[in-house]
């Protein structure tokens, strides 16, 4: 067995040397669907941009990915399709004038859409969208835009939003209390859609509960001391709120959704089609495109911080030498992309310096937690040669350690960013917009960093708060629920993360864990986990195995066991046999919204596995690999 784990790790390492980009980063794809190739188009188009051979190419992938019975799916196993993918696909596509209503399949997605329940169904942020294009009437909308005004130490602010959704809400309320509209001689009529004629973005009881609630919002509006025209005053606000998070490149916080919205409030604002704030904003997204398989595909952000700080470091895992060109490349680029500067996260923690690292190639505004650690990780060893790399790893460790929560865990980007009374704001998929409270897999894999790389375990009072915070969370059948990835990366980061800090593998709650991943081994060896979990909230298998969810529950097992176990042998036969299927390698293994937003991360298919088998090694004594 050792020999052919040898030869599976040889394969995958090639391909990651021969994928390296020159700069030492990894710019594998952040695919997330259709969504952003849609929104291009709709934006494009808007702003009478005629850039026909780019958008041709988006037309062809977006109608590349239509079902049989007409509609466009989230993921693979999802039942039925998506109503809010097929209106957004039959928007773009009728919008680029590529495709006509009498098309085949363009009436077979207008069969689906009205059969489902007509475009006033969609999710709420595609209604936005076709609010401000024209296609409906503006939904009410009763937060005004005067809460731009209410001061940080109000009991309720846009500081205590995520820096996510408050960098989505910002734009959204420009355009919410202007009413904006904007319809070209282009734009398709989708009037025939709308089987209802009033678009809410609320039901009349969530009105009620959000009219409750904003009354107390209202009171600090209200008590606003000021002469001036407090409505003029909260617009200018917002737009500053924007134009000062502007990345090198153009684009709003390094985001798709941010940036095309923050377009239309500019617009909103006065801001001509082609005025260089919004011109920079279009080339900026326009750069962050990727290609597989030769499609173009708008991506939601880059991943390249976040590719080439796991990669460096699983390869050192896996036995390279951190003095070798490889992780030497890598390891200069994570140096370069340390954020230096305070962003919004210090409202909540001023005493510290920056010194996080964020996901995004060119984001220097919002770090977060797990790009931080996975950085750390790579740079441990020259963090003990080289005075940059230490004065690096101090400010990282530092900023690390003051951004836990006071319940004891690690939220994604910001601390104590989580009153869970944001959470009576009827937002679809608010509970991943609107807070950023601790989560299991960012508590799990800032444990399992604390004590692998600086040998802090569970009787330091931080590490003994993040454990009990974490034995807290688990479900009752012995598993974890992740934020980014569901119950098997929930569990996988628990699991490794108590361990590194000291807690026995006989730990009861560790036996559940492990009894709970035995149990539903695939019969071919591996792990695979559907989508499906993250919309019924409790653990649906996806019927086949894939290389990553098959990673990460064989490294769970082995990081509790002394000796190797038949399950262990059969995980580890799935990944080097290679048993998986085609489309196994393209299901998303990441959630970024509950039930709209799922991300297939193109390099882990290749680091997790070569994780878990480099671990196997060690713990088999085998041979690990040799760098340059």
């Amino acid at each position: 067995m050792n020999h052919r784990v040898n030869k599976e790790m040889n394969r995958i390492v090639k391909q990651l040397i021969r994928d390296q980009s020159k700069d030492g980063a990894w710019r594998y794809p952040f695919e997330t669907g259709i969504a952003t190739d849609c929104s291009m188009i709709i934006l494009l188009r808007t702003l009478e941009i005629e850039d026909e051979a780019f958008i041709k190419e988006l037309v062809e992938r977006i109608a590349g990915e239509q079902q049989e019975d007409g509609s466009w799916k989230l993921f693979h196993d999802q039942k039925n399709g998506n109503l809010t993918s097929t209106v957004e696909a039959y928007y773009a596509l009728l919008y680029s004038g590529y495709r006509d209503r009498k098309d085949k399949d363009i009436q077979a997605a207008r069969r689906f859409i009205l059969a489902n329940g007509g475009a006033g169904e969609v999710h709420q942020f595609l209604k936005i969208m076709l609010a401000l294009t024209g296609q409906c009437e503006w939904p009410h909308f009763p937060i005004n835009i005067e809460v731009m005004l209410i001061p940080d130490t109000f009991p309720i602010n846009l500081f205590d939003l995520s820096v996510y959704g408050r960098a989505n809400i910002i734009p959204f309320l420009i355009l919410a209390n202007t009413n904006f509209r904007k319809r070209t001689a282009q734009s398709p009529d989708l009037s025939d859609l709308f089987q209802n004629r009033e678009v809410r973005l609320f039901t009349e009881e969530q009105d009620e509960e959000l009219r409750s609630l904003t009354k107390w919002v209202k009171q600090g509006i209200n008590g606003l001391k000021s002469h001036g025209n407090l409505r003029e005053l909260a617009l200018y606000r917002a737009e500053k709120y924007m134009l000062d998070r502007i990345e090198s490149d153009g684009t709003y916080l390094n985001y798709f959704s941010t940036t095309t919205l923050m377009i239309f409030a500019l617009l909103a604002r006065g801001y001509h089609s082609t005025h260089p704030v919004i011109t920079r904003a279009v080339q900026g997204l326009k750069a962050m495109t990727t290609r597989m398989d030769d499609k173009l595909h708008c991506q939601y952000t880059t991943a390249t911080v976040w590719n080439t700080t796991l990669i460096s470091y699983v390869l050192q895992e896996s036995g390279f030498a951190y003095s070798s060109s490889p992780v030497q490349k890598a390891n200069q680029y994570i140096l370069s992309r340390q954020q230096l500067k305070y962003g919004d996260w210090a409202i909540h923690e001023s005493t510290v310096l920056p010194g996080g690292w964020g996901f995004a190639d060119l984001n220097t505004f919002h770090p977060d937690i797990d790009d931080t650690t996975a950085a750390l990780r790579a740079i441990r060893t020259l963090a003990t040669e080289q005075v940059d790399y230490r004065q690096a790893w101090d400010r990282g460790v530092n900023w690390l350690i003051s951004m836990q929560n006071k319940d004891g865990g690690w939220a994604a980007f910001e601390k104590n960013v989580d009153k869970k009374v944001l959470n009576l704001f009827p937002v679809e998929g608010g509970q991943d917009l609107l807070i950023d409270p601790s989560t299991v897999d960012l508590t799990g894999r800032t444990l399992e960093f604390f004590g692998n790389f600086t040998n802090l375990d569970f009787h330091q009072p931080m590490i003994k708060a993040g454990v009990r915070w974490l034995l807290q969370q688990q479900q009752t059948d012995g598993s974890w629920l992740g934020r980014w990835g569901v119950y098997i990366y929930g569990t996988w980061a628990a699991v490794t993360g108590m361990i590194a800090v000291g807690i026995s593998p006989k730990h009861p709650a560790i036996q559940k864990a492990l009894t709970w991943l035995r149990k539903i081994q695939n019969p071919d060896g591996g792990w695979g986990e559907s989508c499906n979990s993250d919309i019924q909230n409790q653990y649906v298998p996806l019927g086949d195995s894939t290389r990553t969810h098959t990673a990460w529950a064989l490294d769970t097992l082995i990081s509790a066991a002394t000796t190797v176990t038949s399950e262990m042998e059969n995980g580890v036969a799935f990944l080097v046999d290679r048993k998986e299927k085609d489309w196994t390698s393209t299901y998303p293994k990441g959630r970024g919204m509950a039930g709209s937003f799922y991300i297939n991360y193109h390099c882990y298919e290749y680091v997790f596995p070569l994780l878990a088998l480099a671990h196997y090694q060690k713990l088999t004594d085998g041979q690990l690999l040799t760098g340059e």
